[in-house]
């Protein structure tokens, strides 16, 4: 009886100064917690490795590059069909005499008439005085306009008094700015600027301010956690997060400004203020030229869009496409 409790003593404590063996159902489970928790420890460095490589390319815009055939197919057979259409639809109503033909010349009398001004060597005149003036009349707006609409968007006595009358001046057409500037500068430039500043700065500003409200405060909370108030926020922390809505706000003012320049132009005609294509298109008007006319509507429409596709329109697709507001490819 002795021997056999110590055997059986022997056998559950095992050798000498060794740690008991744990044997059974109990055991089982201690050793698969221990190795679940060593499998775990020596996995942790991979899965973080997969993880941080899997935001990496979530933030990894990746751009495919779009074949010539797919870009023709999606950018220029529409807008070509939608001019064939024009056209076509126009030289019917001047096939079957829907306006006497003095009245309403065809797609060639046109063409004719801007071929007469191309060869005259006085086409590109007419353009660049419009341009330059719109250019420069733009410029200004911007100058003004931005600060403006920052004051607005950050001082709140200034959007109460002024934010409304921002807001109507942007709704006032331009063209009843002309006989008050007339009066005031006369029949100069300064006219022809002040109309084009009056329309355009409200767009700019308001269009800032627009920008700014959509800002998450979050953004400015962190910005001045790091330090970024004053100037260093506008530049660092305000202005690039309202970039999306400022930039719409710059090319509703380059079309207020375009706008504007050409009612000036229509309306203060003289010899001192050169001719753009306002000036071309009254003086058409006066001489009953309608192939003129038209040629004179066309190129105004021809630089007003190519102006706002070459420059606003990518300007504005790459700050989306920063932004993930945009796909990639396009």
């Amino acid at each position: 009886m002795a021997s056999t409790d110590n055997s059986s003593s022997t056998g559950a404590a095992g050798p000498a100064g060794s740690e008991p063996q744990a044997t059974g159902p109990a055991a089982g489970t201690t050793v698969t917690k221990e190795s679940a928790a060593t499998d775990a420890a020596e996995g942790t460095p991979d899965q973080l490795a997969g993880l941080e490589a899997g935001l990496d390319a979530l933030d990894t815009q990746t751009r495919t590059r779009v074949p010539l055939a797919r870009v023709l197919l999606d950018k220029v057979v529409p807008p070509l069909v939608a001019i064939a259409l024009v056209l076509t639809a126009w030289q019917l109503a001047y096939h079957f005499e829907v306006k006497p033909h003095y009245q309403l010349p065809s797609p060639a009398d046109v063409a004719r008439a801007l071929q007469d001004k191309w060869l005259d060597g006085t086409l590109l005149g007419y353009v660049w005085e419009s341009v330059s003036r719109g250019a420069l009349g733009f410029a200004a707006s911007l100058i003004i306009g931005t600060p403006l609409g920052l004051l607005v968007a950050r001082v709140r006595f200034v959007r109460a008094a002024i934010g409304p009358i921002l807001s109507g001046l942007q709704s006032l057409p331009s063209v009843a700015w002309v006989p008050a500037a007339i009066i005031w500068f006369g029949l100069t430039n300064s006219t022809i600027y002040a109309v084009v500043l009056l329309g355009a700065v409200p767009s700019i500003a308001n269009g800032l301010v627009a920008g700014v409200d959509q800002i998450p405060p979050l953004y400015l909370r962190a910005g001045r956690t790091i330090g970024a108030t004053g100037f260093a926020g506008i530049r660092h922390v305000l202005l690039p997060a309202a970039l999306p809505g400022y930039i719409a706000g710059l090319k509703q003012g380059w079309a207020f400004s375009w706008r504007s320049l050409m009612a000036a132009e229509l309306i203060a005609t003289s010899p001192e203020l050169g001719t753009g294509l306002g000036q071309l298109l009254d003086q058409a008007r006066v001489d009953s030229d309608m192939s003129l006319v038209l040629a004179a509507i066309l190129l105004i429409l021809i630089v007003g869009i190519g102006i706002e596709l070459l420059i606003f329109a990518p300007i504005e697709r790459r700050v989306l496409r920063s932004r993930g507001l945009l796909a990639s490819n396009r």
